[in-house]
């Protein structure tokens, strides 16, 4: 998310180029040995069962549904969270003439069942303040200026989280909706919570408004700090254990140009690409260190940047940074959710131009970028997997025994690079039909496409067919395995998906 407010966005925009790496004066080749028998680690696809969206409201959009069907038919979508959903333009929360609580569930009901019939649960992020329950009218920068103080009195606002639960159980049913999330707040660390000490004053919210939901309901699934920078993980657990607070799974943020001094407090050099990971790593061992060295760990929030970008989010460089991440993280989270699914998103206002670095997969109108064609491409990775000599490669097992690789040629986006041969050696292939799936320049590069089209502010309808035609990345290429040796080129920013059976 647009981070979050103005200050950081510059300086996240420079270490991103800083950092970019420097071009190759010689093209790279690699080869790696591959045994199709040898064990495996179990390889659950945790980066497509849950994305970001854009605020509650939005989601009664039919652009955001379509979107959420899109998305839904190349992943393993399950979950969705978003901000918002006691947002004054929701309606949950009033009070009448003698100030008296009044609760009004229909637009949420609107919006869940918009989710369930697109067969995706909520992740239900418990944000912002009501304007009439707030302590002070703090109103965060973003363009619909949610509320971000604590609650003026806290019987007030437990009784509200008694009653948005009661409702959802009944109309959903305990089976349904023991299977959803309940995260507390957004970012308390940062400019959306202005309580004062921050960890103190979001500790008591988060108190309440966990105890008020498990009164409810023992079964319904609450956690915590929703922090940005991978913070207070470590102290939350602490907090829970200590005062007996209920606490189900973790949650916290990093995009890939928060700054090591931000995530580590240190200066430690960490390249764009490897920050997301590296900031998992330091969670998932403060957990391992823990007293509850077993409890879920779910990266509510993700992406590249926190900025918005357009070399990097709108482009190819979505493809090889992805399964980059992925390859990295594996083992050390159980969820992540990518930062977000669509562009029907508003924080900085109404989207002014399809491309302008927006976080979604799916830009305005509909268009699928790189990122929506990668993240298709990684769905069908095994979910089994073969460990590999080299780090930019990702082999993996089917279920009906194939063998799914996945390569990469990661060059960071203000950098160029020649193409990378990639020499497959591999022993006990499972097959002689090889096919190869692409995202390259050459392949769904709708930002290119559209940059060709002198940049259309607002593509006819004739260019928004031109530009989804464009996404596509067309069939793929098929060859006969000779020998135990495969060679694979990939363009720089490029990604392919081998597959072998």
């Amino acid at each position: 998310m647009f981070r979050r407010t103005f200050r950081r966005t510059l300086a996240g925009l420079v270490l991103t180029l800083a950092l970019a790496a420097p071009a190759f004066t010689q093209q790279p080749s690699e080869t790696v040995t591959i045994d199709a028998h040898a064990p495996t680690t179990p390889l659950p696809h945790f980066w497509e069962q849950m994305f970001g969206s854009g605020r509650a409201v939005l989601s009664m959009r039919q652009s955001y549904r379509d979107d959420t069907q899109a998305v839904k038919k190349i992943t393993d979508f399950k979950y969705v969270r978003f901000h918002a959903i006691m947002d004054d333009d929701i309606g949950v929360y009033d009070e009448d003439a003698q100030g008296n609580p009044v609760y009004n569930f229909s637009y949420i009901d609107q919006i869940y069942d918009g989710l369930l019939a697109n067969g995706v649960r909520p992740f239900v992020e418990i944000s912002f303040m009501p304007k009439k329950l707030a302590s002070r009218l703090d109103y965060h920068a973003f363009w619909y200026k949610q509320i971000v103080s604590p609650p003026k009195d806290y019987s007030r606002w437990d009784a509200l989280i008694t009653a948005f639960a009661q409702h959802l159980v009944e109309r959903y049913g305990i089976d349904e909706v023991s299977q959803w999330y309940f995260e507390v707040w957004n970012e308390p660390n940062i400019d959306f919570w202005t309580g004062q000490p921050a960890q103190q004053t979001y500790f008591e919210l988060y108190d309440h408004t966990a105890r008020a939901l498990k009164a409810v309901n023992q079964r319904l699934r609450v956690g915590g700090p929703a922090t940005a920078q991978a913070a207070w993980v470590g102290d939350i657990i602490a907090h829970a254990t200590t005062d007996n607070v209920p606490l189900d799974f973790v949650s916290t943020h990093v995009y890939g140009n928060d700054t090591a001094k931000d995530v580590f407090g240190d200066d430690r050099p960490v390249p764009p690409h490897q920050m997301v990971c590296a900031a998992v790593a330091k969670v998932h061992d403060q957990i391992k260190a823990s007293a509850r060295p077993t409890i879920p760990l779910i990266w509510s929030e993700f992406n590249a940047t926190y900025a918005n970008e357009q070399p990097i989010t709108d482009s190819i460089y979505m493809g090889p940074w992805l399964a980059d991440t992925i390859c990295q993280c594996d083992g050390k989270v159980d969820i992540m959710s990518y930062w977000t699914f669509s562009d029907v998103f508003e924080e900085q206002g109404v989207i002014k131009t399809p491309f302008y670095g927006g976080y979604g997969i799916v830009a305005e109108d509909g268009i699928p970028k790189p990122a929506f064609r990668a993240f298709a491409l990684l769905h069908d990775l095994g979910d089994q997997r073969i460990a590999a000599s080299e780090n930019d490669v990702l082999v993996t097992r089917t279920r009906n025994g194939a063998l799914a690789i996945a390569l990469w040629n990661l060059v960071e986006p203000a950098a160029t690079g020649p193409d990378k041969t990639f020499t497959l050696d591999i022993k006990g292939a499972p097959g002689r039909h090889v096919t190869i799936h692409r995202v390259d320049a050459a392949h769904g590069d709708t930002l290119t496409a559209w940059r060709n089209m002198d940049s259309p502010r607002y593509p006819t309808q004739a260019q928004i067919a031109a530009l989804k035609k464009a996404s596509e990345i067309g069939a793929p290429e098929t060859i006969s395995l000779h020998g135990d040796q495969l060679t694979v080129t990939v363009p720089p920013k490029g990604l392919a998906l081998v597959e072998i059976h």
